[in-house]
Order: C-alpha cells, then structure tokens, then sequence
C-alpha cells in the first residue's frame, strides 16, 4: 500500500505558503509526490501537464478563487474527474453546499487534523484508481466486443459471398457481373440518398439479386436456346426461391437481401413479376437493382447476344422511364454515367 501511495502526485492549491509547507509536510511523510500552485490559473497549467490524481483546493485566492477553478476543471473532458477537496477556513454551510454541487469530492475545515485529512485524501485517490481502472475495464471489454462484432459480420459477408458465388456457378455468370451489380446499385443509392449503412448493406445485398436460380433445373437454366413459355415461368421463380433462401433473418442486410431477390423484375408500370408491384409499391432497394441489373446485362456479351454500346443501353433506359423503370432514378443513373462507366472498365468481362 505504501508503494502505490507513493505513485500518487497531489497537487495543493493555497496563496499561503505557510499553509502549503504544512500540508506539504503531513504530505510527503505519507509518501505522496506533490505539485504546488499559489492561485487557480497556475493550477489548470499545472494540471495540464501533471495531472495529479488529487486536489487540495482552497476558496479564497487572488485572480481565480476555488470555485472558479473547480469549475473550469469539471469544464475540461481532461481533467472533470480528477476528485477535488476543498480544504478551507470558509464553513458557512452556504460555501460547503456550493462546493459539493460544483463536484467537490470532500470538504475539509482548517485548521483541520493531520490524520482526518491523510485518512480522507487515501480514501479518494483510492476511489479514483478503482473508478480508472473500471474505466479501463470497460474500455478493453468494449473493444473486445467490437472486435468479435466486426468477426461476426465478416463471417457473416463470408456467408453471403459464398451463396452468391454458388447461384453464378450454375448460371455460368463472371463474378465481374456481380461486382458491376453491386457497384452501380450503391452509387445509384448514394445518388438518390440512401444513408451510409443502407449504401453498405446494399452493395453486398444487390450481388445475391439472382441467388434463387440455385433452384432452376440445369435443362432450363443453362438452355441457350428461347424458353418456352412454361419454361419461362419456372425461370421467373427465380425470385420467389430467392425470397424464400434468405426470409427469417433478423440482419437488415439479409432482409433488404430478401427484398431485393423478390422484387428486381418488378417493373414500375406494374407489368413486372412475381407480384405485379407498380410505382412506389416497389421497395426502392428492388427499384434500384432492377436498372443496374438491366444495364448490365444490355452492356454485356452473352453465349445468344453481343454487347450493346453504352449510348444504346442508355437509350433503352431512357425509353423506359416510367415504364420498365423508376424514372427518377434512370435520371439519377445518367447523372452518375461517368462512375458507372468507370466501374464498367475495371470490372470488364
């Protein structure tokens, strides 16, 4: 006990240097280090650079009284808990009532008992190195949790790059098609105003649009040929299997994931499918990944059809405003065309 005592630097704050030699005496003999001011602007300098694990505050002093300087220190993110006991000849019960509401610790009468005071100044800087290390405590479990958070949510990604990378194996689809998807969805989120953790969560979500063609037969999957029209029908359950692979989940990725496998063929005119949603009906998510989808699918060669031209697609797109798409939003993909033209670049092929 006597070596940690001897750690604790107390800092005393009196204009009387025969008050500071005695307290300074009882002081050193209990193995405190100690710092001495004479008024409150030369304790917040001290402070500043020392930080004393206590102070010994007096009230009546020139250019900055006790009350000032307490409270300037409770100001200071710093210094506010730093405990403080005033130590002072004032004992109205108007003066000790203020010192306790400015965050005063203890309040000690001079001329004061040596051993009362050593007793009550252990007794704070004990409670303050129980409170750091409390803190301290608290800071090292918060960050291991964050850390086992940021894990999970890797996994998590893991998880769902995984599942996606399974529905292009069977489709034969490039993970570059995945990446443009995911790319041109979050910057057309960001343009209509999607907020960080939205724009987040939809770039991974947008990649797993087409996860339900895990549950398309090969023969009609994989066919190059046209479908016929019960073939196509198979194939637009694409969506509803889609849903029913990611439903049930409580993550709002996986749920804006769910969202997005059911509704990216919805069209805006209501002549979409699996629910013939219209307009605003349309979750905005699904809304979104509908024109990405179909951009980059114009913009892509297939096994049955050549790449279109950029200005092409961007014509279709134009064509159909209000139609096939949302129309603010084909306007808000024109306007981010210099970016999606980029993304197309680095993720060719």
């Amino acid at each position: 006990m006597k070596k940690t005592a001897a750690k604790s630097l107390i800092l005393i704050v009196d204009d009387v240097p025969a008050n500071i030699q005695l307290l300074g005496n009882f002081l050193r003999k209990a193995n405190y280090n100690l710092a001495v001011a004479q008024n409150g602007l030369e304790a917040l300098s001290i402070v500043d650079k020392k930080h004393p694990e206590l102070i010994l505050l007096d009230v009546m002093m020139p250019e900055m009284n006790g009350y000032e300087t307490i409270t300037k220190l409770k100001e200071n993110s710093e210094t506010k808990n730093i405990p403080i006991i005033f130590l002072t000849a004032k004992g109205d019960t108007e003066d000790v009532v203020k010192a306790f509401e400015l965050g005063a610790v203890d309040y000690i009468m001079k001329p004061f008992q040596p051993q009362e005071l050593l007793s009550r100044v252990k007794t704070q800087i004990e409670l303050r190195r129980l409170q750091s290390n409390l803190e301290n405590e608290v800071k090292i479990r918060t960050n291991e949790v964050k850390k086992a958070h940021e894990k999970l949510v890797e996994s998590h990604i893991e998880v769902i790059n995984r599942l996606t990378l399974a529905a292009e194996f069977r489709d034969k689809e490039t993970g570059n098609h995945v990446k443009r998807i995911s790319y041109y969805s979050m910057e057309l989120g960001m343009a209509y105003g999607l907020n960080n953790e939205e724009c987040g969560n939809l770039f991974v979500a947008s990649g797993m649009h087409d996860v339900g063609k895990i549950g398309i037969p090969d023969h009609i999957l994989l066919k190059e040929d046209k479908l016929t029209s019960e073939e196509r029908e198979i194939m637009k359950s694409h969506t509803t299997i889609g849903a029913q692979i990611l439903s049930g989940s409580n993550s709002k990725l996986l749920q804006m994931a769910e969202t997005i496998a059911l509704t990216h063929h919805e069209k805006y005119d209501g002549t979409g499918y699996p629910e013939n949603l219209a307009g605003d009906k349309i979750p905005i998510e699904g809304r979104i990944v509908a024109i990405s989808d179909v951009f980059d699918a114009l913009t892509s060669e297939r096994p049955y059809k050549k790449a279109w031209p950029v200005d092409n697609a961007v014509s279709y797109l134009l064509e159909e405003k209000n139609g096939h798409f949302d129309g603010h939003l084909v306007d808000l993909f024109i306007d981010k065309l210099p970016s999606m033209s980029a993304i197309f670049k680095k993720f060719k092929g």
